[in-house]
């Protein structure tokens, strides 16, 4: 199937821009009545008629974001988003124009649009943050600082009193807006030797690191059961019930089970780690070191 042309594609957008144009502007009266008629009736030909015309205002807020390099038509989606959120909030009785409210309104969502899309690493997530994203460039425009890098300190102590931020947050804004998004699978140089995901540690074990845990664990385990063998069943009971379990028994169970009081569980628990230890040394040394004495 051929691909939509340019032009088609393009032609919805024309027709949104001809209708903005085209929608007359609104006298105060009219304004707050369409608004009262809104809020109070939920008049949804009134809403049109009020957001009809200030579709141009969506338009001039988001062509003062055109050069963060997202498709113009999705800004002015946004906006048109925060012009119904103005809509919906309104409230004609404070005597204010609608089309100042809308105007926050617009530019917020766009702001906020440009926030999340501009790059896929979060950028702005504070206040300051914000100012700092939409203000920089402007400030360093100002005062002739058309690097794209690092600001001189000078510089850096001006835009920090401007926007009233710490100069450590200038710097770090400045490196970001300085930096492009990079893709995983792009490779190293132009013949293709490698790509930047290679370079990603791996958080898995090796297969090396899995055969040498396997192999300590059947050697810890065989050591540990030749050193059970040497206490009684009783003794070796209380171990695995309080020391090899998850979810260890309690003294209190194992004396019912027994036939014992508890505190007789204790002592006997007490005596057998201490020959299981001495059964374990005699082995591999210090068992605690090779992880063969639960902690108690």
């Amino acid at each position: 199937m051929p691909s939509a042309s340019p032009r088609r594609t393009a032609d919805p957008d024309r027709r949104y821009m001809k209708t903005a144009m085209d929608a007359p502007l609104l006298e105060r009266e009219e304004e707050l009545a369409l608004a009262t008629a809104w809020k109070d009736h939920q008049d949804e030909d009134a809403l049109h008629k009020l957001t009809t015309a200030y579709m141009r205002l969506v338009i001039a807020v988001a062509a003062k974001f055109r050069h963060y390099g997202l498709p113009f038509p999705d800004l002015v989606s946004e906006g048109n988003i925060g012009l119904m959120q103005a809509a919906a909030r309104f409230e004609p009785e404070r005597g204010v124009r609608f089309s100042t409210y809308a105007s926050w309104w617009i530019r917020s969502s766009v702001q906020d649009y440009v926030l999340r899309n501009w790059s896929i690493v979060r950028t702005g997530t504070t206040a300051s943050q914000k100012s700092l994203f939409f203000n920089l460039r402007r400030l360093r425009a100002l005062i002739n600082d058309v690097s794209s890098g690092a600001l001189t300190p000078e510089n850096r102590a001006y835009v920090a009193q401007a926007l009233r931020v710490g100069e450590d947050d200038v710097e770090r804004m400045a490196a970001r807006l300085a930096a492009v998004d990079r893709s995983l699978n792009a490779p190293f140089t132009e013949e293709g030797d490698g790509e930047w995901q290679d370079l990603l540690p791996a958080e898995s074990p090796t297969p090396e690191a899995e055969v040498m845990k396997g192999r300590d664990g059947e050697r810890r385990t065989a050591w540990l059961q030749d050193a059970l063998s040497t206490l009684s069943d009783r003794e070796q009971l209380i171990i695995r019930e309080r020391r090899l379990r998850e979810d260890s028994v309690t003294l209190e169970k194992l004396g019912e089970q027994l036939g014992i009081s508890k505190e007789r569980v204790r002592q006997i628990e007490h005596q057998a780690l201490g020959r299981l230890k001495n059964a374990l040394t005699e082995k591999v040394g210090d068992p605690a070191d090779a992880g063969l004495i639960p902690a108690g």
